[in-house]
């Protein structure tokens, strides 16, 4: 794994973002057919979580991949308070208790992982194998594939429809702009890792059957626009 890492560090990002991405599609498929909400989910979740973790801290990765303090002071940071406004983003309309208690726990430790796992591999793997090969490309190409790979989620069985799906691409694409820019100033991932959690662990309880198309755009336009926001303070605020 480090010798693949160390020759081919772009080919080596790709194929975990490759993997990751049909294999939860599948385990996720899987759960559903059982019956039981991210019941085979969760195990490979963890299993990713725990070799990618073995790894950093086998090679002394951790710092390269942010998993470390942060450089900035948060008071330079608005104390992160735009990051807390995109964390309560599925609870805007109102919220659901979606799933009985057993799948709710199962979904919200798999989120959790989720969240790890996609900064990790789109922010630690992807964008610093592309950095050295130009900085302004790397930052667009990581926002870009974390948007778009999120329009698997039309073919994996969620239910997710077109406009959603849409909405969600468009709004994942900005977030995901803002974390590399967090992870590019402040040299920590850790931000960047507990605010996508949240999210994903939230969205458990999200209001989902009760918005309207209206309310559904507003949503990702207002996502949207608090994360290029903070994007251009922190491009303005923070040093190069």
């Amino acid at each position: 794994m480090q010798k693949l890492y160390q020759k081919h560090e772009l080919w080596f990002a790709l194929g975990w973002i490759a993997f990751y991405v049909v294999a939860v599609s599948f385990v996720d498929e899987l759960s559903r057919t059982i019956g039981i909400e991210k019941i085979v989910t969760l195990p490979l979740l963890l299993a990713m979580c725990i070799v990618l973790l073995l790894w950093m801290k086998r090679n002394d990765l951790f710092q390269v991949f942010g998993l470390c303090k942060g450089s900035v002071p948060p008071s330079s940071l608005l104390w992160y308070l735009p990051l807390a406004a995109l964390i309560s983003s599925n609870l805007w309309f109102g919220l659901r208790w979606n799933l009985p208690p057993h799948e709710t726990l199962l979904y919200i430790a798999s989120m959790i992982c989720v969240g790890f796992v996609e900064e990790v591999i789109f922010r630690g793997l992807l964008f610093n194998a592309m950095r050295k090969d130009g900085l302004k490309s790397a930052v667009i190409v990581s926002s870009l594939t974390f948007g778009i790979g999120h329009i698997v989620n039309l073919f994996n069985g969620s239910g997710t429809q077109l406009l959603s799906n849409l909405c969600q691409v468009g709004y994942a694409a900005a977030v995901g702009f803002l974390f590399v820019i967090l992870f590019l100033k402040t040299g920590s991932l850790l931000p960047c890792i507990v605010t996508h959690s949240m999210v994903n662990a939230l969205s458990v309880f999200a209001n989902e059957g009760g918005i309207t198309v209206v309310q559904e755009i507003f949503s990702a336009v207002a996502i949207a626009v608090i994360a290029l926001a903070y994007s251009v303070y922190l491009l303005k605020k923070l040093p190069k």
